[in-house]
C-alpha cells in the first residue's frame, strides 16, 4: 500500500488527435525534450509544445505522406522526409520552407543532423544512405552521427550494424551478430561505445576501438525500437512495450523495469532528470513521463534474467566505467575552420534556383497558435532562445492508494466482464490529462483507461440488505473476492495451451497453417494474439493469409472490445496498402490464352478477397459515424476504402 501523499513514477501526460489521417512518424526536440514533431499520411508536420493540445503549426509542401521528422540540435529547423524519397527542411523561426533534398528513389526511414556540420544524413528503403555510400542489402532503418562528427552509424533490415568514415565515404566495419532487423542505432554520449536495438529483442554494445561486441542485454519481450543513452552515458534506457528497462553492461544486468502504459514507444528524450516518451495509434499521438530520480540507474538489487545467479550485484567503482574506453574528442569551435565538409560525390542531387523556388511555392507553414509561436520560435532575448534549457520538470500526479507497480493484464488476453466494477473518479489534486477525445462510446470496452488503477474493495464484495453497513471478517471478504477465481484460471490455462498448439504449428509448418489452426479453435482472442504478432511484420503477409484474416477482420471490427477493433483495423490497412493494388490489376485483367492453373488460383483468391472487402466496406461506413477514436479510426478506414466503390 502506497502512501496517499507520495507521487507516480511514471504518467501519461497528454494524448490528442495529431492529424486528419493516420500519423506515420514523429520526433522528440532532445535538448529541451519540449518540442514535438510529428508527420501524417495527410502529408503534413505539425509542431507541438510537449503538455499542450493546441498545435502551433503546420509545415505542408509534401506531396506524399511524411515517413520521417526530425529536429536539428538548435531546434531551430525540422526535417521531413516523404514516403517518395525527398527530404524537406523548414526555418521555423522565419516559418518558411529552407530546401528540398532530391536523390533517394523510395521512402525515408531515417535522418540525422551531424553534431556541428551544416548538413544532414539520410537513409531509404533503396538501401543508399545520402552523405554516406550505397552498402546495405536491405532497407536501413536508422542513422546516427558519432559526437565528434567522424563517424556515421547505420541500422539495416539486412540484420547488420555498418560503421562509415564520412571523410572516405566508405565502410570502417560491420558487425553481424543480430539475428533479425535493426531498427535503432545510438552512440554513448562520451566513450567509443555503440548500442543497436534489433528484432531480435536484443541490444548489442560494440567497442568502437576494437571492433566488438562487448554486451547483449536481453529482457525486452517485443522488437527494440527506441533506446537512448543516460545523459553521462552510465546506463541505458529500453522503451519496450508498455515498460521502460534501464541496462548497465560490464556485465550486462537490467537494473529497474518500469511499467508505464505508452504502448510501442516511437522516441524517448531525457531532459530535467525525466524521460519523456512519444507513441502514436492511428491519427492519435500520446506522450509520457518517468520521474529517473525514482529509477534504479546501477549498482544494488537487479533484476533477474541477463544475470542468471541470486546475486545482487556490487555498486561499481565508476559507473561510468570511463577507464575502458577512450573518448570522442570534440572540436572546440564551430569556426569555419573546424568545419567538417563531407566529399562532393555523398552530397545529394543538387536543384536549379528556379526549382527550388517552384518548390518553395508550394510549401507553407500555417500558425495556429501564435501566443505559443513567438514565446517558443521568436522570443524578446536571444537568453531564452527555443524551449529553456532549464525548464521545470513536469509536475507529477499523487499516487493510488492502492499501490499500481503492477501493470494491468491487457482486455486481450482477459476477457472483460460487460459490466466490470467502477473505478470511481481519479482524486481532485491530479491534473487531467490533456486529450482530445472527451466522449466514448458507452457499448466499448476500453483497452486503456483514464481512470486510476486502482480498485475499491468494496465493489467486489455483494451489497448488505437494505444498504445497511455488515462488517465482514477477513476470511468472509477474501472469499467473496476469490469467487470466480478458479473459472479464470482455467480458462487462462485453455488459452496458453493453445497457443502453446498455434506455436508449435508455425515452428513445424508456416503462419498460414499456424493462422488456420487458432481460427480453428473458435477463439477470438487467440486470433488477436496472432494478428499483434504478423501486423508488426507485414513482410510475413501473402495473399494466402489475406483470405484467412479478412474473415477475422470482420468479426474483429464487430467486437464489444476495443484492443480488438485497433487490431481488426491495423490489420486492415496492411490488406488494403499492400494486397489492393494486385487484387484490382489481376481482377480487371485479361484472360490469357491457353491454361494457366497457377493464374486461376490467384484469380480466385483475389475475387474472395475482393468480395470480403467490399463487406468490410459496409462495416467501416457504418461505424465511421461513432464520434471519438472509434469514429476516426474508421473514417481513416473508409477513405483508404474508397477504391472499393469502384472495383468490379
Amino acid at each position: 500500500m502506497a502512501a496517499a501523499n507520495t507521487t507516480k513514477i511514471s504518467w501519461r501526460l497528454q494524448e490528442f488527435e495529431a492529424h486528419s489521417r493516420s500519423v506515420s512518424c514523429l520526433a522528440l526536440a532532445k535538448s529541451s525534450g519540449r518540442l514535438l514533431a510529428t508527420g501524417g499520411e495527410d502529408c503534413t508536420v505539425n509542431i507541438w509544445a510537449v503538455s499542450k493540445a493546441n498545435c502551433i503549426m503546420s509545415l505542408t509542401g509534401h506531396k506524399n505522406p511524411v515517413e520521417c521528422v526530425l529536429f536539428n540540435m538548435s531546434e531551430e529547423q525540422v526535417v521531413a522526409g516523404s514516403r517518395s524519397g525527398s527530404v524537406r527542411i523548414w526555418d521555423l523561426e522565419a516559418a518558411k520552407s529552407l530546401r528540398t533534398l532530391m536523390g533517394h528513389k523510395a521512402n525515408i526511414t531515417s535522418l540525422g543532423f551531424h553534431p556541428f556540420g551544416d548538413f544532414l544524413a539520410s537513409s531509404s528503403m533503396d538501401t543508399n544512405i545520402k552523405v554516406s555510400v550505397e552498402g546495405h542489402t536491405q532497407a536501413v532503418r536508422s542513422l546516427a552521427f558519432s559526437p565528434d562528427g567522424k563517424w556515421l552509424a547505420s541500422a539495416s533490415d539486412d540484420c547488420t550494424v555498418k560503421l562509415w568514415d564520412l571523410t572516405q565515404g566508405k565502410t570502417i566495419t560491420e558487425f553481424k551478430s543480430h539475428t533479425a532487423a535493426v531498427n535503432i542505432v545510438q552512440f554513448h554520449p562520451n566513450e567509443y561505445l555503440l548500442a543497436s536495438g534489433s528484432s531480435d529483442r536484443t541490444i548489442k554494445l560494440w567497442d568502437l576501438e576494437k571492433f566488438r561486441m562487448i554486451g547483449s542485454l536481453e529482457g525486452d519481450t517485443t522488437p527494440v525500437r527506441s533506446i537512448c543513452f543516460s545523459p553521462d552515458g552510465s546506463c541505458l534506457y529500453s522503451g519496450a512495450t508498455d515498460s521502460l528497462r534501464v541496462f548497465g553492461w560490464e556485465p550486462d544486468r537490467c537494473f529497474d523495469v518500469v511499467p508505464v502504459g505508452w504502448g510501442k514507444v516511437a522516441d524517448l528524450a531525457v531532459c530535467n532528470q525525466q524521460l519523456i516518451g512519444v507513441s502514436h495509434e492511428l491519427s492519435s499521438v500520446s506522450s509520457y513521463v518517468v520521474d529517473l530520480k525514482r529509477v534504479k540507474k546501477s549498482g544494488g538489487s537487479v533484476i533477474q534474467g541477463i544475470i542468471k545467479d541470486n546475486q545482487p550485484l556490487a555498486e561499481p567503482k565508476d559507473p561510468k566505467g570511463a577507464a575502458l574506453r577512450k573518448n570522442y574528442e570534440r572540436p572546440t569551435t564551430t569556426c569555419s575552420s573546424q568545419r567538417f565538409d563531407p566529399p562532393s560525390h555523398l552530397l545529394y542531387t543538387r536543384r536549379s534556383p528556379s526549382e527550388d523556388e517552384a518548390e518553395e511555392k508550394l510549401s507553407s507553414a500555417e500558425i495556429h497558435n501564435a501566443e505559443d509561436y513567438k514565446e517558443i520560435f521568436q522570443p524578446k532575448t536571444a537568453i531564452s532562445r527555443t524551449p529553456p534549457k532549464m525548464s521545470e520538470p513536469f509536475p507529477a500526479p499523487p499516487e493510488d492508494v492502492v499501490s499500481c507497480a503492477k501493470r494491468p493484464v491487457p482486455s486481450a488476453v482477459i476477457p472483460i466482464p460487460s459490466n466490470p466494477p467502477s473505478l470511481g473518479p481519479p482524486p481532485p489534486s491530479q491534473p487531467p490529462i490533456i486529450t482530445a477525445k472527451s466522449k466514448q462510446q458507452p457499448k466499448i470496452i476500453l483497452s486503456t483507461r483514464n481512470e486510476p488503477i486502482g480498485l475499491n474493495v468494496a465493489d467486489f464484495l455483494p451489497s448488505p440488505p437494505n444498504n445497511r453497513a455488515v462488517a465482514l471478517s477477513d476470511e468472509e471478504a477474501l472469499s467473496q473476492i476469490k469467487k470466480g477465481h478458479d473459472t479464470m484460471c482455467v480458462m487462462l490455462s485453455s488459452r496458453h495451451k493453445n497457443l502453446q498448439t498455434v506455436r508449435a504449428v508455425w515452428a513445424r509448418e508456416d503462419i498460414k497453417s499456424a493462422l488456420d489452426a487458432a481460427v480453428s479453435m473458435n477463439d477470438l482472442s487467440i486470433v488477436v494474439d496472432i494478428l499483434n504478432i504478423i501486423n508488426l511484420q507485414p513482410s510475413l503477409w501473402k495473399l494466402d493469409l489475406c483470405t484467412t484474416i479478412l474473415p477475422q477482420i470482420d468479426k474483429l471490427l464487430q467486437s464489444k472490445y476495443e484492443s480488438y477493433m485497433q487490431t481488426g483495423c491495423t490489420s486492415l490497412k496492411l490488406v488494403m496498402k499492400h494486397f489492393w493494388m494486385l487484387i484490382s490489376d489481376t481482377l480487371k485483367a485479361t484472360p490469357s490464352v491457353g491454361v494457366d492453373i497457377t493464374r486461376e488460383e490467384r484469380h480466385q483468391k483475389c475475387r474472395a478477397c475482393c468480395r470480403q472487402l467490399k463487406n468490410l466496406s459496409n462495416v467501416v461506413k457504418n461505424k465511421a459515424a461513432q464520434v471519438g477514436r472509434h469514429g476516426s479510426a474508421f473514417k481513416e478506414l473508409q477513405l483508404l476504402m474508397a477504391p472499393l466503390d469502384d472495383a468490379l
